[in-house]
């Protein structure tokens, strides 16, 4: 029988078990992710960079408040963020976070620090208005600050804020050389990608002479899209660079087309037979994929000349990747004629991974061809389903004792912005994807892992017929009411059978 000394005892046992658990959660830091990848869990790149901080980093985040939902949801994202890295770091890192729309004082602060504002939509009293917002932050370490000027939602905010870190924090940056002198394109020519890399390589341009060869210095050397022959002595020179180890990022254009003349054709050099000493045989030949970019053609209507977007399968846009550092995370890395990679090498010892593939409707087509941007495409021009565009490769080449790891990708443009002009900004992915190559061939930090670690669009599958996604779309409604109706009643049936209990009992 519950008698009334049990029932304080319970009560208050109850409330010692709450005040505990309060004291030790204040303590101790615990939280459980079930997200896919991962999403707010600190990696162990984050851990090992914050674990090994020898000074205080702080970092002032400014942030306009009372903001729509889903850029609300940026602010409240990024301080969950840093309250797991104060957390494990054991308060070496610090932050404040600052309202800059407060008060002219704070609004001067974040523009003088480099946060500059964005202008967004609001909706207030039935009227959508503009208002400033600002969404960044500062990170200073002993005398040296980095500004992240602008955290986008959906953005790989941990990649930001620990490479950030880490930027601040290296004392000498591995580094990365791209050789020059056989038709490649500057680094200026790379905007994008030599803006990323930077971040934790130094980035510099090789050339090849009689009295130097590659430096021994180098983390990891990138061939990207040669258009000329290739010297014996230079050839020489990569032979070694491979015996002795080094890390090697190819991308090349075994095929090119011109869109002033409509002309595909092939690219000559003496480079490709090289390629083929470590197993690697670029076709030559034109990758057709029924999943591909548009391209803009000018058409005649009446008086009028309109841009029309067509579909050119000579532009593939690849979404079929393998589960690998390099291609974690990415979504879709368009391609401007690329041609199938082939690994031909007998050496068992040596791993290959097929990085990323076309679709499973894609064709091949041999130059010398003509580009007719108005044929209509058929079944019979994508009979070649899932065709190898980008290679690893871990092993020991060319006879040599000594393990190295090569990347290749058969198209040499794609992550090349163009010169002055004519330069073009390219998708993320593209950028990504080459420098998560660079980051496997030669960073130990783990931080390739969270470039591409975001929010990303999860819409449902294409290919569920209409019926289906209504029963999702229901279930998804109904299912949580429902749910919050039963518990509902399990507790309403629950407090009455307490009462009942009670009210039996006989206080004498």
């Amino acid at each position: 029988m519950l008698t009334r000394k049990k029932l304080q005892t319970t009560v208050l046992l109850v409330f010692g078990i709450v005040l505990l658990i309060n004291i030790l959660s204040f303590r101790f830091f615990v939280r459980a992710d079930f997200t896919e990848d991962q999403r707010y869990s600190l990696s162990d790149a984050t851990k090992n960079i914050i674990g090994n901080l020898d000074d205080p980093v702080t970092v002032t985040a400014y942030f306009t408040e009372n903001l729509p939902p889903d850029i609300e949801q940026v602010r409240k994202d990024f301080k969950d963020l840093l309250i797991e890295y104060a957390n494990y770091s054991d308060g070496m890192v610090v932050y404040d976070f600052i309202n800059p729309n407060e008060n002219q004082q704070t609004e001067m602060e974040a523009q003088k620090n480099g946060i500059q504002p964005i202008m967004i939509n609001v909706r207030e009293k039935d009227q959508m208005k503009q208002q400033r917002a600002y969404l960044g932050a500062v990170v200073q370490y002993k005398d040296k600050k980095e500004v992240i000027p602008f955290i986008k939602p959906g953005a790989a905010m941990e990649y930001e804020l620990s490479s950030t870190i880490k930027k601040l924090t290296v004392t000498a940056k591995p580094e990365v050389g791209f050789l020059q002198g056989h038709g490649e394109p500057s680094l200026d020519e790379m905007q994008q990608e030599k803006k990323l890399l930077s971040v934790l390589y130094n980035v510099k341009p090789i050339k090849l002479t009689d009295t130097t060869g590659i430096p021994p210095t180098l983390t990891a050397l990138a061939i990207v899209a040669p258009k000329d022959s290739f010297s014996q002595r230079d050839l020489n020179y990569l032979d070694k660079f491979v015996k002795n180890g080094g890390k090697l990022l190819v991308a090349v254009n075994r095929v090119d087309g011109d869109f002033t003349t409509q002309q595909g054709k092939e690219v000559k050099s003496n480079f490709f037979d090289w390629l083929k000493k470590l197993g690697v045989n670029v076709e030559n030949k034109f990758i057709v994929d029924v999943n591909c970019s548009n391209i803009m053609v000018r058409q005649q209507q009446g008086l009028f000349v309109m841009s029309t977007p067509v579909r050119f399968p000579y532009i593939p846009v690849i979404t079929h990747f393998a589960k690998h550092p390099i291609t974690e995370g990415l979504e879709a890395v368009t391609f401007k004629f690329v041609s199938p990679v082939k690994t031909t090498t007998t050496d068992s010892t040596v791993k290959i991974t097929v990085l990323a593939r076309s679709s499973d409707k894609s064709g091949l087509k041999t130059p010398p061809l003509y580009f007719d941007i108005m044929h209509q495409w058929r079944k019979s021009d994508f009979l070649n389903p899932s065709l190898p565009v980008a290679v690893a490769m871990e092993g020991k080449f060319l006879g040599s004792k000594n393990k190295s790891k090569i990347v290749i990708f058969g198209d040499g443009d794609f992550a090349i912005n163009g010169k002055g002009n004519n330069a073009q900004r390219l998708q993320e992915d593209n950028v990504s994807l080459m420098a998560n190559a660079v980051d496997w061939l030669s960073d130990d930090t783990g931080l390739i892992q969270l470039r591409t670690k975001g929010v990303t669009a999860r819409p449902i599958d294409v290919t569920l017929s209409d019926s289906t996604k209504t029963l999702i779309k229901y279930v998804n409604f109904l299912l949580p009411i429902l749910l919050i109706i039963i518990y509902g009643v399990i507790r309403f049936q629950t407090k009455k059978k307490i009462r009942k209990q009670i009210q039996s009992i006989d206080y004498v």
